[in-house]
């Protein structure tokens, strides 16, 4: 058994990661034509959102942590949006990227709510 990183513990880490996994599953039906442009925008920003919340959890100060679970929502929105023009284009049918966008929207709200608690916290240490 492997020993676990801090941020793999993380509830709102794990939602990301299912969140990666579920946009990568949606982009794999998109048009080949696309694999450098829409494909590539959308995985990049939903991969984004763990990894700033990853490098979010190894910082000492908790304006530094907010600073990356403000990154993290910043990418988040930006995966929504691109799964949202993705479904105009008909690249995919709002029956694959709702449930994708309910589950990205209840994850905004955690990162909100995270983002929020480091920043309290880090005006009660001043």
């Amino acid at each position: 058994m492997r020993k676990q990183f801090p941020f793999e513990k993380l509830e709102v880490w794990q939602e990301a990661r299912r969140l990666v996994h579920d946009v990568y599953a949606c982009s794999r039906e998109f048009p080949k034509d696309e694999r450098f442009g829409l494909t590539s925008q959308l995985t990049r920003s939903a991969v984004s959102v763990a990894n700033n919340l990853a490098e979010g959890s190894g910082r000492s100060t908790m304006k530094d942590q907010a600073h990356f679970s403000n990154q993290a929502h910043g990418s988040l929105m930006e995966t929504a949006c691109d799964l949202i023009i993705a479904t105009d284009l008909e690249y995919t049918r709002t029956l694959v990227t709702d449930p994708i966008l309910n589950r990205a929207y209840d994850l905004s709200v955690r990162i909100h709510n995270l983002r929020e608690s480091q920043l309290r916290r880090a005006q009660e240490a001043c």
